[in-house]
């Protein structure tokens, strides 16, 4: 088994973060794994995005090209990468700032209104871990348990107190596209 991930969106959107939560989680379900950021010099506001490989051989790289599933934040996120979701692969766009929708007819497709979802149960910062829910729903890379327990590991004890927004904002993401 081999998955490839993409999570674009501008800076300070929690991108990066939630693509080091699915790493940490893959790696404690035993599996290889490599995540890969690319940001541009400004980060905060401007685009970031990275790649996530989850394999059950070794990674040899972490380049993804044609992803088995992206997670767009933003439009200029989902203009880029919409082309790369593999056929039969899953996009998930943040339908709370992206008002188009997909161009493409061969991929599954979910709209999260990820903004409102995190709001709605108390965690307005929590959109990221909230379409990282909705993208888990969809496409069974791990289970909820090391999910969250990657996220309290990667956390940390310094963050420990945003833990439980981020689980409400997980679970809310992935009852959302039930």
């Amino acid at each position: 088994m081999m998955k490839q991930f993409i999570f674009a969106g501008f800076g300070g959107q929690g991108m990066l973060l939630i693509g080091k939560f699915l790493a940490m989680a893959c790696m404690l379900d035993g599996k290889h794994v490599s995540w890969l950021p690319s940001y541009g010099p400004e980060m905060r506001g401007g685009t970031a995005n990275c790649s996530v490989i989850v394999s059950d051989e070794p990674v040899g790289s972490p380049m993804v090209d044609k992803a088995d599933a992206i997670v767009a934040m933003n439009l200029p996120s989902m203009d880029k990468f919409e082309p790369h979701v593999k056929p039969g692969g899953l996009l998930v766009v943040n339908s709370s700032l992206i008002e188009r929708k997909a161009a493409r007819t061969d991929i599954d497709v979910v709209y999260c209104d990820a903004t409102h979802i995190a709001e709605a149960v108390g965690n307005p910062k929590g959109a990221n871990v909230a379409i990282l829910g909705a993208m888990m729903a969809k496409e069974n890379v791990v289970s909820t348990e090391k999910m969250l327990e990657a996220i309290r590991i990667e956390l940390g004890e310094r963050k420990a107190r945003f833990l439980e927004g981020n689980k409400l904002a997980l679970f809310a993401g992935m009852e959302a596209v039930k």
